[in-house]
């Protein structure tokens, strides 16, 4: 059996095929009362972004878990890119971090934690390509900052990029991206696969995850 690697553009391609169904997905619960009205507009043309429900709690008991003592987390958003009737989209299956360099108001990888990082990667169990990021903002709510804007915009510049950003105390979570150097908010779906109990987002399990190349940066300034 081969280990799963990172898919290039050319070899990545854009095949097509049918976005997650409206009865295996739905709205994150931190969505705010703006987002959430972005979700029922967009809810009927598609969604850019779905987010597995596996990998959506991996970010949210990440941001928790560094969340009393008011530190922010980071991680790599791996899965795929779509196309569906003529619309690209991408769905996040998992995600992938390591040791943390951070603080209240920045965060980045851990030189030392790059070896972890990779073996994260190698270890994700399907072929895949880094749609994106995520970071938290403990209590400062979700925007991008110029240090994020910056960090989209030299890693995370192509179309179907992501950053998504949560805040764990306010329960808030965001997406967004840039278009024409601009940052817009990018509605999206948590969705389940066949046979899984239903995305409800209420309990959070605390737990430490393994997986951090680049030193991608987060901070306020």
């Amino acid at each position: 059996m081969t280990s799963p690697h990172i898919l290039g553009a050319k070899e990545q391609g854009l095949r097509e095929r049918e976005p997650p169904p409206k009865e295996r997905s739905t709205a994150h619960k931190w969505l705010n009362e703006k987002a959430r009205e972005e979700f029922s507009l967009q809810g009927e043309k598609g969604f850019e972004m779905y987010l597995s429900k596996l990998a959506e709690e991996k970010i949210r008991n990440h941001a928790t878990s560094a969340s009393s003592a008011r530190l922010e987390v980071m991680g790599l958003l791996l899965g795929n890119v779509f196309r569906s009737n003529g619309t690209a989209y991408s769905l996040i299956r998992d995600v992938a971090t390591t040791d943390l360099d951070s603080s209240s108001v920045r965060v980045r990888f851990s030189r030392d934690g790059m070896e972890k990082l990779f073996a994260s990667l190698e270890d994700a169990g399907f072929n895949y390509v880094v749609v994106g990021w995520y970071h938290s903002h403990p209590g400062h709510r979700c925007f991008m900052s110029p240090t994020d804007v910056e960090t989209q915009r030299g890693l995370f510049s192509k179309p179907y990029h992501s950053a998504i950003v949560v805040d764990p105390i306010s329960k808030e979570i965001d997406a967004f991206y840039l278009e024409n150097g601009k940052v817009r908010s990018r509605p999206f779906a948590v969705y389940w696969d066949e046979f899984q109990n239903p995305y409800y987002g209420e309990t959070v399990k605390r737990k430490r995850l393994a997986g951090d190349s680049k030193p991608i940066k987060s901070g306020k300034r």
